[in-house]
């Protein structure tokens, strides 16, 4: 199984949702431990890489590329 690919700025899908009832997920900051924002309610969560490869099901939208 290849490794899931995503980026900073990606909107993507977990499998369970969070409590205020969406599983979209925005992720902000990129590192050993990954920081995702709520779509639905803008609150962030930390959570370490292979954990959150775990629970991310798919990326919904990609961020937009960079422009130099």
């Amino acid at each position: 199984m290849e490794p899931k690919q995503f980026q900073l700025g990606d909107v993507v899908m977990m499998k369970k949702p969070h409590p205020c009832g969406t599983n979209e997920m925005e992720i902000i900051r990129m590192g050993m431990d990954i920081r995702v924002k709520c779509v639905g309610c803008k609150h962030s969560v930390m959570i370490p890489r292979a954990q959150f490869e775990k629970k991310m099901k798919k990326v919904l939208r990609s961020a937009p590329p960079k422009e130099q």
